[in-house]
């Protein structure tokens, strides 16, 4: 007799045993309510998910008291008039013939701080011309939000200038900002 063949004396195996072991975090209120139901069942533990957590977008508090409110186009000024105000306040700014300050009440903290961190585009800093900017662009995607481009002239040279404003507390806000 070969030591394979099934008529051969096997070796004793060992009995599989199942181990729970309890979650490290306190029960859900489902789960305890399960256990007192059936205290000798195993409660089953939802699905992991594995990969990154998806992003939730944060609204603004509804609350005028507490945070900033999100405001619909009906609610608004034109968006050409305040877009064309922005380009040409920021790009006079950027050139030297405006304060820097002057920008707080178009921009965001975000974008503010983005300008103030003293990089400003070559072209912007070089020559003495006077910098025209050309027609404004505006393209409105959803209620609320205004997405302004327009070409900026100096010295021969043209240069893309694009900003996206969103409504927020009745006035328009310069969320993001794109100079060439």
């Amino acid at each position: 007799m070969s030591a394979l063949s099934p008529t051969a004396p096997s070796a004793v195996q060992p009995t599989l045993r199942l181990a729970v072991v309890p979650t490290p975090q306190p029960p859900l209120e489902e789960r305890a309510a399960l256990r007192l139901v059936h205290p000798d069942r195993a409660v089953p533990r939802p699905a992991h998910r594995p990969g990154p957590r998806p992003r939730k977008l944060q609204a603004p508090v509804p609350d005028g008291d507490f945070g900033p409110v999100w405001s619909a186009r009906s609610d608004l000024p034109t968006a050409a008039a305040t877009g064309r105000a922005l380009l040409t306040t920021t790009l006079e700014a950027l050139t030297g013939r405006r304060p820097l300050t002057q920008l707080r009440p178009f921009t965001t903290v975000g974008v503010y701080a983005a300008l103030t961190s003293g990089r400003r585009p070559g072209w912007c800093t070089e020559g003495k011309g006077p910098v025209v900017l050309g027609r404004v662009q505006v393209c409105e995607p959803v209620d609320g939000v205004a997405e302004v481009s327009a070409v900026a002239h100096r010295a021969g040279r043209a240069h893309a200038v694009a900003a996206r404003l969103e409504g927020i507390d009745g006035r328009w806000r310069c969320t993001a900002l794109q100079i060439g």
